[in-house]
């Protein structure tokens, strides 16, 4: 496998980075709420599956969403495109893989912004706290680099102008 431009291989190099942020951003707690003195930490998974428990199919579908199946999927197109940008086949669905990127990628922030909503109005109560943890670190490294490796993604090569 060579890849002859940069633009592959910087997306390549963020794209792998992300996914290996991705493993352990999913598995640390991602908050800690401290309630009436109760502390109680939660992953990703473990928020989305309470969100369930509590009837918030909404939010927590969307949670699932922006949190774990978009990333993933994120990633996993900006792996293959990649990798095979240059090889001249199937070019009508490449181009639909990076108007797809480009359509979710405003979304990428959406759980660190929440996150940061929950921690600002919890810390107006007396009563309770929220804490972000490793996991939630670790996934803003996760947005960090898919967001540098999409910018890195030259999608000119595919006839897809930006």
């Amino acid at each position: 496998m060579v890849m002859t431009d940069r633009s592959e291989r910087a997306t390549l190099v963020f794209t792998l980075t992300a996914l290996i942020f991705y493993i352990p951003a999913n598995l640390f707690p991602f908050m800690t709420i401290e309630f009436y003195g109760r502390r109680n930490s939660a992953t990703i998974w473990s928020g989305v599956t309470s969100l369930f428990q509590q009837r918030a199919y909404t939010v927590a579908v969307i949670v699932f969403l922006a949190s774990i199946l978009i990333p993933i999927l994120k990633l996993i197109i900006l792996l293959y495109l990649s990798l095979t940008a240059r090889n001249g086949r199937n070019l009508g669905f490449k181009k639909s893989l990076v108007n797809f990127v480009e359509a979710i990628g405003r979304w990428s922030m959406l759980d660190i912004f929440l996150l940061a909503i929950l921690v600002a109005l919890v810390k107006l109560g007396h009563l309770a706290a929220v804490n972000p943890e490793k996991g939630s670190f670790l996934f803003a490294l996760v947005v960090v680099f898919t967001m540098m490796a999409s910018y890195c993604f030259d999608s000119e090569i595919l006839g897809v102008k930006k």
